[in-house]
């Protein structure tokens, strides 16, 4: 009696179930497509910091990890990328974390006026901050990769001002809890913009003053619109790159390890290139025409006491946590 025909084809059949499973476990797996809105333009050197660390993300993982920077607000709105990246509708992005100060304290440490006043004092913060930063951040389903810093905040006016009595009535561009305050305590009058609305705020006059780095006042050609800046210091803030937490617990130990060392090298490059981003900014717009100069003796004493009272008043919102915080930054000062 003849083999059944089942039994004669089921050798072969495993033969090559098994050689398909060998040829998929070989394949390399598809790149994962990430993409990372930010909100400032694709000039600016923060974002070209985002775009480099892309880069190097992608020779890390040979490929696997493939990051597009969409700058300029043009997939989420400054105020919606930390939400994006927190819900999942992208894995990854960049934020101005002072800007949401309102639902945690920490995130608008670094914007408190006048508390850290050069790279050495905002690299002391950062780090006495750091732990408080990320647990609040991973609170939150975000994972902390770095935080590129900001150029000195100066005051930019559309007229002369050489005390505090001068910025009264005048309206200043607000984009966050802190610089609301601020303006409140100039006796100025807070206009809330974004980033991506600086030109056309200061073209319909909705705002006559910021306080801004001089890489905000570049890229927004801002003497077209003002023709002081005054070098008041008043704080050097960051920006973060963040992952959504489980899109990164998703990461094996390797890859993780590829994003992070990344993520240090990026951090590394921007601290270290901002001072001379900064007088380039400045010799900018100088050479534009712009009054560039430091503050009065009188301004700089009225707006070190200001400062003086939000450093406080951020304390008592932060409580025994935000204490420490600042406790550990001025013991390593």
């Amino acid at each position: 009696m003849s083999e059944p025909i089942f039994a004669v084809f089921r050798p072969k059949a495993a033969l090559a179930a098994a050689v398909a499973g060998l040829l998929a476990s070989a394949a390399p797996a598809a790149a994962e497509q990430w993409d990372m809105p930010t909100a400032y333009g694709a000039g600016n050197f923060i974002t070209q910091a985002y775009i480099a660390f892309a880069e190097d993300v992608r020779e890390r993982t040979g490929g696997e990890i493939d990051i597009t920077v969409h700058p300029g607000g043009s997939l989420y709105g400054g105020s919606e990328i930390l939400r994006a990246v927190r819900e999942g509708q992208v894995p990854i992005g960049a934020r101005f974390l002072g800007a949401h100060s309102a639902e945690a304290p920490i995130f608008g440490l670094d914007t408190v006026p006048f508390l850290a006043t050069n790279a050495a004092e905002a690299r002391a913060l950062y780090d006495a901050s750091r732990p408080a930063l990320e647990a609040a951040l991973e609170e939150r389903g975000l994972k902390l990769l770095f935080a590129p810093i900001w150029p000195p905040q100066g005051l930019f006016v559309n007229s002369e001002v050489t005390t505090i009595e001068d910025m009264e009535g005048k309206r200043f561009r607000a984009y966050d809890p802190s610089t609301t305050r601020l303006a409140e305590l100039m006796g100025a009058v807070p206009t809330r913009t974004e980033a991506s609305e600086i030109a056309q705020a200061f073209s319909t006059g909705m705002a006559e003053s910021m306080m801004a780095s001089g890489a905000i006042g570049v890229f927004q050609k801002i003497w077209d619109y003002v023709d002081y800046f005054y070098l008041v210091n008043a704080w050097l803030p960051k920006s973060v790159v963040l992952v959504n937490l489980d899109t990164w617990n998703g990461l094996d130990e390797e890859t993780q390890t590829a994003l992070m060392e990344a993520a240090a090298q990026a951090e590394a490059a921007v601290w270290q290139e901002m001072e001379t981003v900064n007088q380039g900014y400045i010799d900018t717009m100088r050479e534009a025409g712009m009054t560039v100069e430091e503050p009065s003796a009188e301004l700089a004493e009225s707006l070190k006491s200001i400062g003086d009272t939000m450093v406080d008043e951020w304390v008592e919102s932060a409580g025994d946590e935000g204490a420490s915080v600042i406790e550990a930054y001025r013991a390593a000062q």
